[in-house]
């Protein structure tokens, strides 16, 4: 008699993820807290970070509440709802634009059944349409433009309003899932990874793979492509120029530091609207399901995580000069350089192997059908693209220096001090460095990001290819940095 086997459900053959449950409690429930830990670690009332801990041994509870401007109301006062309808309605007003603005209609990646979504993509067009909005106000009203002003006087309430709604998407999507059933005609998947069985996992990692919603009057919406570019990168450039806003309005002057990043930041940003349909093929969108992972990134972790360099800035000014702002211009153009051109030598492979641009790379074809390029920059290392994303990261960084700074009362005259639009000045002093894990933040998450993203992919390509995978990998040994990882 022969034996019996068991066949792996769809989630044993994926497994767990980010250190399963433990880690989908960490990231759901304690990022919050430290997103909320960066805006008071860094703050326009004493400095980044506070004297208080500085000296750890005059440190006392109700001192750190009054250096970091914690709300009188108490934890009451990290919410408004004024906050909470103005956050809601920049959410519809990018929706509405959506629905009314020209659009690409581009089919998705097969999927399991075979078949394939279409997407409605113009976010080029949407975000287009609000930056010459605030251009606008900005062009009448200057630095004390009503959205400049709302925000920065709002941010702590703002980001407690965004956690919110990642927070109910995420719930949403979650309780929405149990109506997938087999076989429907609207296209509707389970993510593999996403059927644990543990709700908390569940909720965090998503369960369905492209939820959409249908709302009156804007139509149907996927939820997961949507939210990918907005309202979290747009959020990002817009966190920016609230800051570059907000250091006009304290010193009356932006700095060279400010509009470097300010400007690069925007045209990274802008390259990924121009260049909507590439995400179709991204893990985010054909692997990962939609849930409190995805959410929290979109609604919370771009906008408020990725624009701490800028926040800085606007409380403490750093002047580059010409051969400082050439260097840092210069790594972004060399890493801009190779993400782009890494990216668009995949791309055209893939679309036509027979371009002249590409046509002589050495490739291996793998008995799924597939080809894997050995050659031209991903023969360099095989996530190339990632060295040049994450190039840029340091650029980002670096402009703010030795980080650090102390805010003095009126009248202190101290040498070398940023005088405040209200006589208050600012100072290095004894905070010089110790703001250097809150302004290279993102090189460090960054890093971590894109090593994570690689070994998951690893293991995705290794399930998919088998064996061709692993003698791909005896021709391409670099993962990331070629010779050093």
């Amino acid at each position: 008699m022969a034996p019996k086997t068991s066949k792996k459900t769809a989630f044993e053959e994926h497994g767990y993820e980010f250190l399963g449950p433990p880690g989908a409690f960490f990231i759901s429930f304690i990022l919050p807290v430290v997103v909320y830990i960066f805006a008071f670690a860094c703050n326009d009332v004493t400095g980044c970070p506070p004297p208080s801990l500085l000296q750890p041994s005059t440190l006392t509870l109700a001192q750190l509440k009054r250096e970091v401007g914690w709300p009188a109301e108490g934890i009451v006062g990290l919410f408004s709802w004024e906050a909470l309808l103005a956050t809601i309605g920049y959410v519809l007003v990018n929706a509405i634009l959506y629905r009314v603005l020209p659009a690409e209609q581009v089919q998705g990646v097969k999927l399991r059944n075979g078949e394939r979504l279409n997407y409605r993509l113009n976010t080029f067009y949407c975000h287009s349409v609000m930056l010459a909005v605030l251009a606008a106000g900005t062009a009448a009203q200057g630095a004390h433009f009503i959205v400049w002003t709302f925000i920065s006087d709002n941010y702590i309430q703002i980001i407690t309003a965004n956690i919110l709604l990642a927070y109910a998407t995420a719930t949403y999507v979650y309780i929405h899932s149990f109506s997938v059933k087999p076989g429907n005609k609207e296209l509707r998947e389970l993510a593999e990874g996403g059927q644990s069985g543990n709700i908390l996992y569940d909720w965090f990692i998503g369960r369905e793979l492209n939820p959409r919603v249908t709302l009156p009057f804007i139509g149907e919406i996927d939820l997961k492509e949507w939210l990918e570019l907005r309202p979290g990168m747009f959020g990002w450039v817009l966190m920016n120029f609230v800051w570059m806003a907000k250091q006009h309005r304290t010193f009356g002057y932006v700095t060279d530091s400010m509009v470097l990043i300010s400007v690069v930041q925007a045209l990274y940003v802008v390259d990924s609207w121009w260049n909507e349909s590439a995400i179709l093929t991204t893990m985010d969108i054909t692997t990962d399901g939609f849930g409190m992972m995805l959410a929290f990134g979109d609604f919370v972790w771009e906008p408020f995580a990725y624009a701490l360099q800028t926040r800085y800035l606007a409380h403490h000014p750093v002047h580059l000069g010409p051969v400082y702002l050439t260097l840092m211009l210069a790594i972004i153009a060399a890493g801009y350089y190779i993400f782009r051109s890494a990216n668009s030598q995949k791309n055209r492979f893939r679309i036509n192997p027979d371009d002249p641009q590409v046509a002589h790379l050495n490739f291996i074809e793998t008995k799924s059908g597939s080809k894997l390029l050995t050659s031209g920059w991903w023969g360099v290392s095989r996530h190339i693209n990632y060295l040049g994303d994450w190039l840029q990261a340091w650029a980002y960084c670096l402009p703010c220096g030795v980080s650090g700074y102390q805010i003095l009362s009126a009248g202190s005259n101290a040498p070398g001090s940023y005088v405040m639009n209200d006589g208050r000045e600012v100072i290095q002093g004894e905070a010089r460095g110790w703001a250097i894990p809150i302004t290279c933040f993102y090189i460090i998450y960054f890093a971590v990001l894109l090593v994570h993203r690689e070994g998951r992919d690893d293991i995705k390509c290794h399930r998919k290819y088998g064996k061709d995978w692993d003698r791909y990998k005896t021709i391409v040994r670099a993962k990331i940095i070629p010779g050093i990882y």
